[in-house]
């Protein structure tokens, strides 16, 4: 209980530079709530990162800042993640995205706050010494702490055959975001039929084998707001989208996600 206690205090005395948008310091639930699938990481062509000197942050914007009503729960930053550990470069509850994703972003919040939704964000730019976390992870066959939580029904030893951990992935590029939906009257997350990183066909947007006919519109309405304004769906996940037009298709940025300078 302490421990609890203490890591929420640290949490708030992060976000208190921020002023903007909410943390939703949910991970305790997220375990006796169920789980969520993954990465997201379609396989492009291998590119070097772009070292931070090269491109910094200067094509970037923390989300809060251009959304302030956001929710953040960025699962890296915390234990409650399919690795079990907070991930490398995860230095801050916070979540970045090129100004052009978190302006389409930006149109997507406002579009759904007419309708009584805020946007929840799970992760958005990712290190790509995150990715290389990922990696050593999944080659280790023996860390299969979380596994009942997140990739149940999948050996851990086809994480990489099927798709689900890559060596490089589109939130690198910094204009990928995973979010879900928050109702602003009861305050709850939208029940999606599955939850955020959970590796199976659960997670599929088209997926409604055992699904109720509420989870699926409560996927549409994610779907479609995201779709009108400017992103595209990943096949395999409920909550990924990339910008259509991303700014840098090509580059895989390294810089952590941290509190910015003043």
């Amino acid at each position: 209980m302490f421990a609890g206690i203490l890591l929420i205090a640290v949490f708030c005395a992060a976000l208190a530079g921020c002023g903007k948008g909410t943390y939703d310091d949910g991970y305790e639930a997220g375990f006796s709530a169920g789980v969520e699938s993954v990465v997201g990481n379609e396989a492009p062509a291998e590119t070097e990162a772009a070292p931070e000197e090269a491109y910094g942050k200067e094509g970037f914007v923390l989300i809060t800042d251009v959304i302030p009503d956001a929710i953040l729960e960025i699962r890296y930053y915390s234990t409650f993640n399919f690795v079990g550990e907070r991930v490398d470069s995860y230095e801050a509850p916070v979540a970045y995205l090129t100004k052009e994703a978190a302006a389409a972003l930006k149109n997507v919040s406002d579009e759904l706050m007419a309708q009584g939704y805020r946007i929840k964000i799970y992760d958005a730019y990712r290190p790509q010494t995150a990715v290389d976390h990922f990696k050593a992870w999944a080659e280790d066959l023996e860390a299969t702490e979380m596994k009942p939580y997140f990739y149940p029904e999948v050996d851990k030893s086809e994480l990489f055959d099927k798709g689900y951990i890559a060596a490089k992935s589109g939130h690198s590029r910094g204009s990928t975001v995973d979010l879900t939906l928050v109702d602003m009257m009861t305050g709850r997350e939208l029940d999606m039929g599955g939850g955020f990183d959970y590796f199976g066909e659960l997670s599929h947007p088209d997926y409604t084998e055992t699904l109720t006919q509420e989870q699926i519109d409560n996927r549409m309405i994610l779907r479609e707001a995201m779709v009108n304004n400017g992103f595209r769906p990943l096949p395999e996940e409920w909550w990924h989208f990339t910008l259509e037009n991303e700014p840098y298709p090509d580059t895989y940025f390294d810089f952590p996600v941290d509190m910015p300078e003043d």
